[in-house]
């Protein structure tokens, strides 16, 4: 999918405020019906921000949901109705909302998984990828390539066994990875892009760099822009989330309590004191409070719990 605008983004926000206002008369309906005709991109962003918009209503016990529900601005928005000061205060809160729970393009992408959410995608041309937790994608096929777009979060790749000859290519904002016939990960972590591959081999090659690298089975490596890290050995069961599990093998606690954290809703904390504590084991991701659980009988530690949105990894009393 291309990439939208910053303009078109904001005038399909400013419409669907105005529509939903309760006050739009029928001039209104005939200048947003030219708007949506003036252009395909506009379009493309209103089909895709309604579809947002269900994703909402269907979450109506979601934080985002309930900031718009409670928020003690609200039926002034709707007095005001279609001034420009509702529009930019309206559109501010939504963006600013959103934003707070992940990267707001994320919400404009071809698929998204929420937090906690897992997914299977099946390509046109009989690829497999797996979405992991909070994961968003764009999939462009075109004559010359099959091109994925990881926008955020975490993909697992499994190349078609097939006639296709067109190069399979995941694009990151870090720079390319091109299929060679295998099985992979690719997870966006902030400014750097891991690669690991399960079997076969992928060519990387970052942004600004001329040269890619064949990176082995059983091999990871960290891309920036400018530069491919070394290749390193994968970690053990590298893939197993992608079967419900954390496996991890002589682990920093913070770090851990990081990965668990991507499958839970509120705040999931440990103690400095205690942050580099080290464990090893397999964790189910779709229960972490089972997960956590496990914690204090291997770890001299205990769970700290003041709701289900508020829970911290503590030293434990002596």
């Amino acid at each position: 999918m291309n990439a939208v605008s910053t303009s078109v983004l904001d005038a399909a926000i400013a419409w669907q405020l105005r529509l939903g206002s309760g006050e739009a008369n029928a001039e209104h309906e005939r200048e947003f019906a030219f708007w949506l005709s003036a252009h395909p991109e506009h379009r493309r962003v209103w089909q895709q921000l309604q579809g947002l918009d269900g994703q909402l209503a269907a979450a109506s016990a979601g934080p985002v949901r309930q900031a718009l529900l409670q928020h003690p601005r609200r039926r002034s928005l709707k007095r005001l109705g279609g001034t420009a000061l509702s529009l930019l205060f309206a559109g501010t809160l939504l963006l600013g909302l959103l934003a707070q729970q992940r990267p707001l393009g994320d919400y404009l992408a071809d698929e998204l998984t929420a937090r906690g959410e897992q997914r299977d995608l099946w390509l046109a041309d009989r690829s497999q990828v797996r979405l992991n937790s909070a994961s968003a994608l764009d999939i462009d096929f075109s004559g010359n390539e099959r091109l994925l777009h990881l926008r955020s979060g975490e993909i697992l790749v499994q190349t078609a066994h097939g006639n296709d000859t067109r190069p399979l290519v995941v694009v990151t904002e870090q720079g390319r990875l091109r299929a060679l016939g295998t099985r992979f990960l690719v997870r966006r972590e902030g400014d750097r892009t891991r690669l690991t591959v399960l079997q076969s081999a992928v060519a990387a090659r970052p942004a600004e760099a001329a040269d890619e690298r064949i990176v082995e089975a059983g091999q990871q490596v960290l891309m920036q822009r400018r530069r491919l890290g070394a290749s390193q050995a994968a970690p053990l069961a590298a893939d197993a989330w992608s079967r419900g599990m954390l496996v991890v093998e002589n682990q920093r606690l913070d770090e851990l309590l990081a990965s668990l954290s991507e499958y839970r809703n509120g705040y999931l904390g440990v103690d400095p004191s205690i942050a580099g504590l080290r464990i090893s084991g397999s964790f189910p991701l779709h229960d972490s409070d089972l997960a956590l659980a496990a914690l204090p009988p291997s770890l001299p530690v205990r769970i700290e719990r003041l709701s289900d949105w508020w829970v911290r990894v503590v030293p434990a009393e002596k």
